[in-house]
């Protein structure tokens, strides 16, 4: 179980400074779907059996990136769900996004686990 598990969101004031390379790629392997992108975004592509599974498990992102207060993009597609995570006071990644991305590893895998 990756530590950030244990974690909660922390705001961030605006200018704050985005993580360093060395802290992406150290963060990075807690959660090791999640491709960077450009250096200041995270996204992770979860596969469903249809389309439904997809759509009711978007409900359940919606719970963890509003209990943490650290909302990302998603997008619902056929059998699939892209979700593209990044701090925007930073302008870039924070801890938060890797907290929330192993969050959301640990609802698909329970979803993935009962299906």
């Amino acid at each position: 179980m990756s530590f950030l598990l244990e974690k909660k969101c922390t705001p961030l004031p605006k200018g704050s400074p985005a993580l360093s390379a060395q802290a992406i790629a150290s963060l990075g392997i807690e959660v090791p779907e999640w491709k960077v992108i450009e250096g200041r975004k995270i996204s992770r592509e979860y596969r469903f059996k249809s389309y439904m599974d997809g759509a009711r498990w978007v409900p359940l992102i919606g719970e963890i990136a509003d209990s943490e207060d650290h909302h990302p993009d998603v997008h619902l597609l056929y059998r699939k769900v892209l979700i593209e995570l990044w701090t925007h006071t930073v302008n870039g990644l924070s801890e938060n996004d890797y907290i929330v991305a192993a969050k959301f590893d640990q609802a698909y895998d329970a979803w993935s686990g009962r299906r």
